[in-house]
């Protein structure tokens, strides 16, 4: 079985996010400024129900792949929910208090990662 890397995981999280429609979907390589994860994936829902359904989708895809969540906090209000699986870390806001807790300003010397493939125009 061929091992996926960290970067594979965040690039596979922001797209269970885009397909479940979260807006503003953001990969940050924290590597080089923390030893707590190696990304974080930003992205903000309009409201708990697709939160909780962007974290429930990912637990699934992450355990098929015998991959671990080793927390989450947040999921009863589901207003932050911050979803832990070691190498990378998800932070799944709420759109009214994305701006408030400002994650990608708090880590702005963190890399922002490419994710999606870049379309093909015609």
């Amino acid at each position: 079985m061929a091992t996926t890397t960290p970067r594979q995981l965040a690039a596979l999280a922001a797209q269970v996010c885009d397909e479940k429609k979260a807006k503003g979907i953001v990969v940050l390589d924290v590597r080089k400024i923390t030893t707590i994860s190696e990304y974080f994936i930003v992205c903000s829902t309009s409201n708990e129900r697709q939160a909780r359904a962007i974290a429930d989708e990912l637990r699934v895809q992450f355990k098929g792949m015998g991959i671990r969540e080793m927390g989450v906090e947040g999921l009863d209000d589901a207003r932050w929910v911050l979803q832990d699986f070691g190498d990378i870390v998800l932070h799944i806001f709420h759109e009214s208090q994305r701006e408030f807790y400002d994650i990608e300003g708090l880590w702005a010397d963190a890399k922002q990662v490419r994710w999606k493939k870049a379309s093909k125009k015609s």
